[in-house]
């Protein structure tokens, strides 16, 4: 069955909402997604079982044999199966074994006991898998008939991965709740989820075909995924990449770990808060993709070690407490290999921030040739915050000394795609794939070397489509004399002649009950001074 027959999407929320009432809607991922982790892994065992029967019983494969006990041999060799990436999953872990037993009255301790079976297995195979499938439904509220009803659920035949091979099935059901619950849950999760369509966006801008891939703000490992899919897309080998990320919320870092477990990914993922306790000190790697939290203050410069290697100067002059952005800059610099490329999500007004901790950071990039462009994007595009955004792109690969670039050291690109998107929802937007080859295909028109073969015997008109050109109002190679002129300000509508509107303003409605919020308050302590100098006239 191909991709596109398979449509799940009213069946998998209803599966989420036969936890209703018995769990708050923020917490649905955290009994739903271990479910799902367990059945592909039940599955995976069962195909890669099929696989080497088949074998055994094939007189043109080496496994042939007659041999009953050496059959039974093979088939109970856990070593079999971690050779082709699974676990031998015992009958009572199985996710046959849940669905048998889904109507009975201790279906919550039986899945916590199948949770524990697996778990041991995980931490034998590798011990950064610690906690993944901890025991959450014996003490949860939910009945044993809503847990018998999710197991059902999930168990229809179009959710099976061995019913449709090839298609990803559990991994893109396990991606369709992550946005699900991420759109239920609100601002909350911002931490663990960014929306595809501007993953999709920073995977082909960057083309991380092979190499090292780092994300020290990885959520649930969504930009891993979206490379995942790319390489596939493109012909490549997901050998040919090594997976590094650093995550600070343990639950959040469950969900990433089953995320590339689903897709049989080899990976390196750590707990930790990425600026300042860097679990990943001497990495250095060839992509950086990554959106870390906007705009954090009071996350304490302070601790930082004096001399931090990471830091572009002393530590009271490109720091700032009112402002974390600026640390991550120089973290994402400090990790890229010397040909990486970093694509990064952050706040309009990290592009014109005059603070000075942010203002000096971002004059030292500018004057050495650390950005490579500046992508502004539209308003929408999150579900979890109306802060504007952007993408800032920092290479090592500027001088064109890679063979791939060409040399563009005194030059920025300056992309507005502000004006860009459709609105999937009210409160949605999402980027189209016209929208995104329109902005990939502008950055590597202007990043790459022409390929001199294909341009032989082209005509003038071929060579004038092919070569990259400034458009008003959406593209500009700003060379860093012009932006030295404009006092390190980054936003693209001052380079490619449109109007810059205020950059960091916030959506009117989030405005106004903000400032509605205020005006309350300040009415409140207005009426508490009234009555306190009333008090006081009374006494003289």
């Amino acid at each position: 069955m191909a991709k596109a027959d398979i449509n799940f999407e009213k069946e998998l929320w209803d599966a989420a909402n036969e936890l209703r009432g018995a769990v708050s809607e923020n917490n649905y991922k955290n009994y739903i997604l271990p479910l799902v982790f367990l059945k592909h892994l039940s599955e995976r065992f069962e195909i890669v079982q099929d696989e080497i029967k088949e074998l055994l019983t094939s007189p043109t494969s080496t496994y042939y044999t007659l041999d009953q006990s050496e059959i039974n041999y093979v088939l109970e060799d856990r070593d079999e199966y971690l050779s082709r990436n699974t676990f031998m999953i015992p009958q009572k872990a199985s996710w046959q074994y849940l669905k048998d037993n889904a109507e009975q009255d201790d279906i919550k301790v039986i899945i916590d006991d199948a949770f524990e079976v697996i778990q041991e297995l995980l931490i034998e195979h590798n011990p950064q898998l610690q906690n993944l499938l901890p025991r959450i439904f014996v003490k949860s509220e939910l009945s044993p008939k809503q847990t018998g009803g999710i197991i059902n659920l999930l168990s229809h035949p179009k959710f099976s991965e061995k019913e449709n091979p090839e298609s990803d099935i559990l991994g893109r059901i396990y991606e369709y709740y992550i946005g699900r619950f991420a759109m239920a849950e609100g601002s909350g999760a911002g931490q663990f989820f960014t929306p595809g369509s501007i993953v999709r966006l920073l995977v082909d801008l960057l083309e991380p075909y092979k190499g090292r891939i780092f994300d020290p703000a990885c959520g649930s490992g969504g930009m891993f995924v979206q490379s995942l899919k790319f390489i596939n897309e493109h012909g490549g080998n997901k050998n040919d990449i090594s997976i590094f990320g650093q995550e600070m919320t343990a639950q959040t870092l469950r969900l990433c770990l089953m995320n590339l477990l689903l897709r049989d990914l080899s990976f390196d993922i750590k707990l930790g808060n990425s600026l300042l306790d860097d679990k990943f000190p001497s990495l250095k790697a060839d992509f950086i993709i990554a959106n870390p939290p906007f705009n954090v203050s009071n996350w304490h410069p302070e601790d930082l070690p004096d001399g931090d290697p990471r830091l572009f100067g002393p530590k009271e002059e490109f720091t700032t407490d009112g402002n974390a952005n600026y640390m991550w800059m120089q973290t994402f610099w400090s990790h890229l290999s010397d040909v990486g490329t970093a694509g990064i999500v952050m706040a309009n007004g990290a592009m014109t921030s005059n603070n000075k901790g942010e203002k000096n950071v971002r004059q030292h990039m500018v004057e050495n040739s650390m950005i490579d462009a500046i992508v502004r994007l539209p308003d929408k595009l999150f579900l979890t915050t109306g802060i504007p955004a952007c993408i800032f792109i920092l290479s090592k690969n500027r001088d064109g000394k890679d063979g791939k670039h060409r040399n563009r050291t005194n030059e920025i690109l300056f992309l507005d795609a502000s004006k860009m998107g459709t609105m999937a929802s009210r409160k949605l937007r999402v980027f189209t794939d016209a929208d995104i080859e329109k902005i990939t295909s502008t950055y590597h028109s202007w990043r790459n070397k022409a390929k001199t073969e294909t341009l032989v015997n082209a005509t003038a008109e071929a060579l004038e489509a092919r070569a990259y050109q400034d458009i008003d109002g959406f593209c500009k190679s700003a060379t860093l004399e012009e932006v030295r002129a404009q006092d390190y300000k980054l936003t693209p509508g001052i380079y490619v002649g449109t109007e810059a509107a205020e950059e960091d303003s916030e959506p009117f409605e989030e405005k106004m009950a903000r400032l509605q919020a205020q005006l309350l308050e300040q009415f409140e302590k207005g009426n508490e001074l009234q009555e306190r100098i009333k008090m006081n006239f009374g006494r003289i």
